[in-house]
């Protein structure tokens, strides 16, 4: 076709000066539209940029530079002294195209134009707020952390002239120097007897749940959990395809008669278990249990998944050691993480476990996470070989116990028309034990609307239970006496 084209310039481009969308893209766009439509067809020729300009009524340039678009991209080409042409596509079947008269370019697709799974499993209740004052489930508080000696030390690696070997791909394990200052320190604080090769670095506690269990479990398999436990442990669980049987938890931990009879019964493939603060029930696995628990683990096989989230804070005496510091058959995978001593947004956790396993780890999690925050590892390496995180810890750990304090007198001393607790040796929240004639939907509702955030995460009511577990680390004295006023109140309008 050696004439241009005849283009319906007011139809079928129409230009927004109010869109943030560059005018020439907008013609692009609308034009690209057109090809693919069959407005424009192949080997068509177009009209020359002046012409183009004029009917548009835009400057030559901009024109200019929306051809400029359309040949890069490859739907027009330009020959020297011939013009602009369409370039020849592959002819789309109609019945597979669906068509619309005008190009919007200020909307997004609503949904998307395929099928795909959807999973209610992986739905929970967002428990985001935008209120001055909320309990947790036990976070730490982000104005503790030592943010001016880590982002020091961040910046000082960024700084040096080997910097680039921190920004480049490294060993998917994680930072070596981290995992080598990381096995020493969990072995002087946990018992451990480990090395490098048995620590793999992870974003949290989350992701050592997930590598775990998509490379251990298979469709069918059971995992035993305790009753309550982690929800978020759980929906992983499920996701992978495991079936899940709850045993009773008292105030020894998980019961083991419970877990014996369940091996008796059925293969079990899994246990999950947080042993140093039940989750939520925050009580201690006793010693004679853990050492029961190793026994049973032998005698059916089964693994023992250890999350030891908040493994760091105890008040009374010398934290129990975890299981995987007993652990001489290679069954315990213990997972724990860096987010409740310094803050949950700061994404460093690990996995340890036999060197052969964390190697199959590795390969599972370089594809959704090549090698996790290479300057974040070095940073916390440093801090624990200077021993800053080990003196940040010992400081923090005194504030949360005046915290603690703070919370079980008040409950002792205005709450105890209402509920019961025992005072946890350790971690960042108290169980509390609710009148069952309460109903703490309502009483978080009523929070609400004074202010206070008590997701409904925290809420454990049913016919049997009626609990709640109240988060304090990240509420210093003052806003901790504030948000119990309001729950008072709150009460008292009930």
């Amino acid at each position: 076709m050696s004439s241009p084209v005849e283009i319906p310039l007011s139809t079928l481009i129409h230009i927004d000066r109010g869109l943030s969308i560059p005018v020439y893209l907008q013609i692009a766009k609308q034009m690209i539209n057109a090809i693919q439509r069959g407005v424009l067809r192949p080997g068509a020729r177009l009209p020359g940029s002046r012409q183009l300009a004029q009917g548009l009524k835009v400057h030559r340039k901009t024109v200019l530079a929306a051809l400029t678009e359309l040949d890069a991209q490859g739907w027009v080409a330009t020959l020297p002294n011939r013009g602009t042409f369409v370039h020849s596509v592959q002819k789309l079947h109609q019945e597979s195209l669906e068509l619309v008269d005008t190009f919007d370019l200020s909307v997004y697709p609503v949904q998307a134009g395929f099928l795909f799974k959807k999973s209610m499993l992986l739905d929970r209740p967002v428990a985001l707020t935008q209120t001055e004052l909320e309990f947790t489930d036990g976070l730490p508080d982000v104005r503790l952390a030592p943010m001016e000696r880590l982002s020091k030390n961040y910046a000082g690696i960024m700084r040096r002239g080997n910097s680039r070997v921190h920004l480049g791909y490294a060993q998917v394990e994680g930072n070596a120097y981290f995992r080598e200052y990381l096995a020493g320190y969990l072995n002087d604080t946990r018992g451990l007897h480990i090395s490098t090769e048995n620590v793999l670095t992870t974003r949290g506690i989350q992701m050592g749940l997930y590598l775990t269990s998509m490379l251990l479990l298979e469709r069918g398999d059971r995992v035993i959990v305790g009753h309550l436990s982690y929800y978020v442990a759980n929906m992983i669980f499920q996701q992978a395809g495991a079936q899940i049987s709850a045993v009773p938890v008292d105030e020894q931990g998980i019961s083991l008669e419970a877990v014996r009879d369940l091996c008796k019964k059925t293969s079990i493939r899994m246990l999950y278990i947080t042993p140093h603060h039940h989750y939520p029930t925050t009580v201690t696995l006793s010693a004679q249990r853990r050492m029961q628990l190793l026994e049973l683990s032998r005698e059916y096989g089964f693994i023992i998944l250890e999350d030891d989230f908040d493994y760091d804070y105890h008040y009374q005496s010398s934290p129990v050691l975890p299981l995987a510091s007993a652990d001489r058959s290679g069954m315990v995978v213990y997972i724990g993480s860096f987010c409740k001593a310094l803050a949950p947004g700061l994404r460093t956790g690990y996995v340890v476990a036999p060197a052969d396993l964390i190697l199959e780890l590795a390969k599972l999690r370089r594809i959704v996470d090549r090698q996790g925050d290479m300057v974040m590892e070095q940073a916390l390496a440093e801090m624990i070989k200077e021993g800053d995180f080990q003196r940040h810890l010992k400081k923090a750990q005194k504030v949360y116990q005046e915290r603690r304090d703070v919370l079980c007198n008040r409950l002792e001393k205005d709450f105890s028309n209402y509920l019961t607790f025992d005072i946890p040796p350790g971690g960042l929240a108290v169980w509390t034990q609710w009148r069952k004639d309460i109903n703490l939907m309502k009483l978080s509702r009523n929070c609400l609307k004074k202010r206070l955030h008590l997701p409904q995460t925290l809420l454990f009511q049913t016919e049997d239970l009626s609990a709640i577990r109240l988060g304090f680390g990240n509420l210093n004295e003052n806003e901790m006496n504030q948000a119990l006023d309001i729950m008072l109140e709150a009460l008292a309008s009930d």
